[in-house]
């Protein structure tokens, strides 16, 4: 488990459809879950939790996207007091709580999570989980609301539901690396805490920035990155740029080391490799 100073959560009794925590939005269906949220902001506050199984126009980073299939577990989390100067870095913490509450309750997977920046968690290299952060209303002096999108691959066979290779890129679900598949409710409830907790971090920010916020989990951060010391190319919006990936600095950007050992630091981009 995490090394980082994260409680993790006791078990909690069983729950039903019929027998929901007072935090939890289930949906029938929806477009989306964040616009769902975003929709309903003055209803909603911190803590809360929208779930669909049947989101029909998920949308990805950069406008891309989502495919969300039955068995694909699809929530937004609503986080509010979060410091305005942490947003840039949501995206890998919660990465960090997807991987928590995964390795809490599918044992064979621990160890072997991974995120990849800025928003992805791999099992080797291949996609579990997406997460799609998008800042909303503010919450409070000085404070700001994200809503915390997470579509994590559960129980879903993609070739059944008619989606290729280029659609679903290099997906796996829980059901393919783990005869333990944890019920939608008991997956909820365990991404709900670790989001919270990280999101009481982030909204602590001292003068420095190296106490406190993301620089307290880059560690972490560090040991799960997928992407360190490999070779990619990083497409942006007017130019691809090809490098080696050393790491993430305390805002939440990748260090890219160019072929003339220059080092960059990137917000966004789509990342490639082989």
């Amino acid at each position: 488990m995490s090394e980082l100073p994260l409680m993790p959560l006791s078990a909690s009794a069983d729950r039903t459809p019929e027998n929901l925590p007072e935090w939890l939005h289930w949906v029938d269906t929806c477009p989306s879950t964040n616009t769902w949220a975003s929709d309903r902001a003055s209803e909603i506050q911190h803590g809360d939790v929208v779930f669909t199984r049947l989101q029909t126009s998920g949308r990805g980073q950069q406008g891309r996207i989502w495919y969300a299939p039955t068995g694909v577990l699809t929530a937004s989390f609503v986080c509010d007091r979060l410091h305005p100067s942490q947003l840039p870095g949501l995206s890998l913490a919660a990465a960090l709580a997807v991987i928590y509450a995964i390795e809490d309750l599918v044992p064979d997977c621990r160890g072997m999570l991974r995120q990849k920046w800025p928003n992805d968690v791999l099992i080797g290299d291949r996609k579990l989980a997406g997460i799609l952060c998008e800042a909303n209303s503010g919450s409070g002096s000085g404070s700001a609301r994200a809503i915390v999108g997470v579509g994590l691959n559960r129980c879903v066979d993609f070739a059944e539901a008619g989606l290729d290779a280029k659609a679903i890129g290099n997906a796996i679900a829980l059901q393919s690396i783990s005869s333990i598949v944890p019920d939608e409710l008991s997956l909820l409830e365990r991404l709900r805490h670790y989001l919270l907790e990280l999101a009481d971090l982030l909204s602590r920010v001292d003068p420095t920035g190296k106490n406190s916020g993301l620089a307290l989990l880059l560690p972490e951060l560090r040991r799960r990155d997928a992407l360190r010391d490999r070779a990619i190319v990083l497409e942006l919006p007017s130019e691809a740029i090809a490098g080696v990936a050393i790491g993430i600095d305390e805002s939440g950007r990748l260090l890219l080391r160019l072929p003339d050992n220059q080092i960059r630091a990137f917000t966004s981009g789509r990342i490639r490799w082989n």
